[in-house]
């Protein structure tokens, strides 16, 4: 009984410890199955997660930027890629700038002297002198005198030709003349102290009226020469503002043109441009000259 039992024992504790040989093989079996099983499942899991959130990045990565991001990007990077091109490119889009065309001064100007009332148009190219300077001259013949009866004449402007005017002729000079006096009277003012001596028996030629423009006047000339050097004046005479107006043309030649192929020159021409300057003369209204009495402080006898 023993030994069967023993038997037993021994069967049972072989049984036992093969069980739990067994026990532990099938658990450390079970147990190593579920750790990996683990480790797949979770693998399974997370791979796509993974991937979810790869592609999740990728959508958005191309999908379009915020409209204010964009913006801001481009404003910011616009001047640095395209400042020199875009300043070239309106450089040459703009027209190039229109070529000023100098202003044409005109032909005549105009003369006024507002103590005299007087103005007038003359050439540009002819020069003007005014005031005490402006005593007429003729090339040879020196100072070229006034035309009133009475004394008390003042020179107001005189206007010279060039002397170049007419090259080839035996012109000298040439000029336009104007003078005031407030000295004589209306009917002085219609007289000349110098007439015209052409009358072939030498005797004075009455003062002509003719009419400059829209003016009437009185108008004389002289004439005289010498062996190198000729000299023609005309004299013209009007009378308002209770001012006697004297206008001269002066014509002065040199030489009798008879060497050189020098050629006289054509008078009439010459007058004529001296004419169409006297023509624009215009006489504006000028505030009559008053002179202030003197008081007497004392009367004799006074201490």
């Amino acid at each position: 009984m023993a030994t069967t039992w023993k038997s037993d024992d021994k069967n049972s504790s072989n049984n036992a410890t093969n069980n739990a040989t067994n026990n532990t093989v099938s658990g450390t079996t079970l147990s190593s199955w579920s750790r990996q099983q683990k480790i797949a499942m979770i693998a399974g899991f997370a791979i796509p997660g993974l991937l979810l959130a790869l592609s999740a990045c990728s959508k958005q990565s191309s999908q379009p930027a915020p409209a204010g991001a964009s913006s801001t990007v481009s404003t910011s990077a616009t001047p640095a890629i395209t400042a020199t091109p875009a300043t070239s490119q309106t450089a040459a889009a703009l027209p190039a700038p229109a070529k000023k065309t100098p202003k044409k001064r005109p032909a005549n100007v105009t003369y006024s002297d507002p103590n005299s009332g007087v103005s007038f148009l003359y050439p540009r190219k002819f020069a003007l002198t005014s005031g005490d300077k402006a005593l007429p001259q003729l090339a040879g013949m020196g100072d070229v005198p006034m035309n009133f009866v009475q004394p008390g004449g003042v020179v107001v402007a005189t206007v010279a030709l060039p002397d170049s005017s007419y090259p080839g002729t035996d012109f000298a000079s040439a000029f336009f003349n104007v003078n005031v006096n407030r000295s004589v009277s209306e009917q002085e003012c219609a007289h000349f102290a110098f007439v015209d001596t052409s009358n072939a028996d030498g005797e004075p030629v009455d003062a002509e009226k003719v009419k400059i423009g829209t003016a009437e006047m009185e108008m004389t000339s002289t004439f005289s020469a010498s062996v190198v050097a000729q000299a023609e004046t005309q004299y013209y005479h009007s009378y308002e503002n209770g001012t006697c107006y004297e206008y001269i043309l002066g014509l002065g030649t040199e030489g009798f043109a008879t060497e050189g192929g020098v050629e006289h020159v054509k008078r009439d021409e010459v007058f004529a441009k001296l004419e169409k300057i006297l023509a624009t003369v215009k006489i504006n209204p000028v505030e009559p000259v008053h002179v202030a009495e003197q008081s007497v402080s004392g009367i004799a006898g006074d201490k």
